[in-house]
């Protein structure tokens, strides 16, 4: 894969890489929802398109933000997986949702407002904290 980079802002190299709409939605339906399989994606509530969905994964692995595993069970299915250059993503994800929370409320009221956006509200770093602890225990498949 060739990356093309606009310019030498570190900012706007990270946007070349993750800001287009689908990258972060699928790290965030990883991390938070334990999304694992090409079907689980398909069938989230984001609603992304097959072609799509294909393609971003492919970049998301030839990126290393995620890996292939498989179940000792059942070695046909592919389990898409967050690597740690993956999971280092997720403070942004959550400073993501704790912005769409203070600043988009008013305009999307039906914004999830639950005990995990109360938890990073009262503490960001604690919650950052779980997310990768949960991940890692619950998820990662050796």
């Amino acid at each position: 894969m060739e990356l093309s980079f606009r310019c030498d802002c570190p900012i706007t190299s990270a946007l070349d890489v993750l800001g287009d709409k689908w990258m972060l939605v699928l790290v965030k339906l990883m991390l938070l929802e334990h999304k694992q399989t090409f079907k689980a994606f398909r069938e989230s509530d984001e609603g992304i398109a097959t072609n799509i969905l294909t393609n971003k994964l492919k970049l998301l692995e030839e990126l290393e933000l995620v890996q292939q595993a498989r179940l000792p069970n059942n070695k046909k299915t592919k389990l898409y997986q967050l690597t740690e250059k993956g999971l280092s993503l997720t403070p942004i994800i959550v400073e993501l949702a704790l912005w769409s929370d203070a600043q988009l409320r008013d305009l999307n009221p039906i914004i999830q407002n639950g005990e995990p956006m109360a938890m990073m509200r009262k503490d960001k770093a604690g919650m950052t904290k779980i997310l990768l602890e949960n991940y890692r225990t619950e998820v990662l498949v050796d």
